[in-house]
């Protein structure tokens, strides 16, 4: 059986506290340090923090959390989920992945992407018309700095650099760092071009509806005669004691969030009964360990990953149930998917 990674991954979601109204985003982030915490007392292989530039969301710099995060867990790998890397700077960005990478002793990694929101191109006065040169660009260059040594680099976005040597340079086994996907077949292509690892955002519908993608990573790898990269899944759930429990409590944190960026983006308001379709056919994975178990063990059979990764946190719901859901998807979920395809 291919070896199968195991991770969680939040926005830092501004969730509800006891009185049922919002917490202040420091207090957020707090909560989120005690998440990874005890992901890492569970056995969850990875911990993934999301960068965003919202109210909603608290984590904006990933890699300050995550450094205090190193501080207290042993084992955990630690990285991004995603950082925006069209409105950094690589060689900052490189600067802080290969301190993190020290600090950690080698549990470092990083997903780069470009994000499902744009709040982050005017903060940073970057032009939204240059949205895939900018990607590009920067990818180029980032991917240039992993390999090491004084680097000799021309764009068109930024000044370019003349056998310079960014510091503090990685260690021997270097920096694992993968490309998000949202699910267009450039974006396959690029991960192959650099030979990074991929993982898939899927957020809606059948987790099948990817399997055209992967097949385009493998037959792209196929082409230039190379080895395929670590394949991945990123998507949505919440775990409790039983499916009701764990719909009543995902409902409500997924509708507020649902229907806040539905208002931006002049969506519909969200219905239950779409909630309850992905959770039973869709890319939701909420429910008891067992059905929760299940369901992954499907979609990594079905894609053939290496990593399936879920964003515990699910809008405002209460830190509470977020805890029961990362100590149930580390001690239940995770054995019995193991399980599962070790006997399918």
């Amino acid at each position: 059986m291919t070896t199968v990674e195991f991770a969680l991954d939040t926005f830092g979601d501004v969730t509800k506290g006891a009185d049922g109204k919002l917490l202040p985003q420091h207090e957020v982030i707090g909560n989120v340090l005690a998440e990874a915490v005890l992901a890492d007392q569970v056995g969850v292989d990875y911990f993934g923090l999301g960068e965003h530039h919202r109210d909603d969301f608290a984590v904006s710099s990933p890699e300050v959390l995550l450094g205090a995060i190193a501080g207290r867990t042993s084992r955990i790998k630690l990285g991004t989920a995603v950082t925006v890397l069209s409105t950094d700077d690589p060689v900052r960005l490189f600067q802080r992945f290969s301190t993190l990478q020290a600090v950690t002793r080698g549990r470092a990694e990083v997903i780069l992407g470009r994000g499902s929101f744009t709040e982050s191109y005017g903060l940073f006065g970057y032009d939204l018309n240059t949205y895939e040169a900018l990607f590009e660009e920067k990818l180029d260059l980032f991917a240039r700095l992993l390999k090491g040594g004084p680097v000799s680099w021309q764009g068109k976005l930024r000044s370019p650099l003349k056998n310079t040597t960014v510091h503090p340079q990685l260690p021997p086994e270097g920096l694992k760092t993968w490309i998000g996907v949202g699910g267009s077949p450039e974006s396959v292509v690029r991960a192959v071009r650099y030979d990074m690892p991929m993982i898939l955002a899927i957020i809606g519908g059948s987790p099948s509806r990817f399997r055209p993608f992967v097949d385009l990573y493998k037959q792209a790898y196929d082409q230039i005669g190379g080895t395929p990269q670590p394949l991945g899944v990123h998507s949505p759930g919440h775990i409790a004691a039983t499916d009701t429990e764990a719909r009543e409590q995902a409902w409500d944190g997924y509708r507020t969030l649902r229907n806040r960026i539905g208002r931006e983006r002049g969506w519909p308001p969200a219905d239950q009964a779409e909630f309850l379709r992905e959770v039973t056919h869709g890319s939701m994975y909420v429910g008891s360990p067992e059905t929760v178990a299940r369901k992954i063990a499907s979609t990594i059979r079905a894609l053939g990953l290496n990593r399936f990764e879920m964003k515990y946190s699910q809008g405002t719901m209460a830190h509470a149930h977020l805890m029961t859901s990362i100590e149930l998807y580390g001690s239940k979920v995770v054995p019995m998917v193991k399980d599962l395809l070790t006997h399918s």
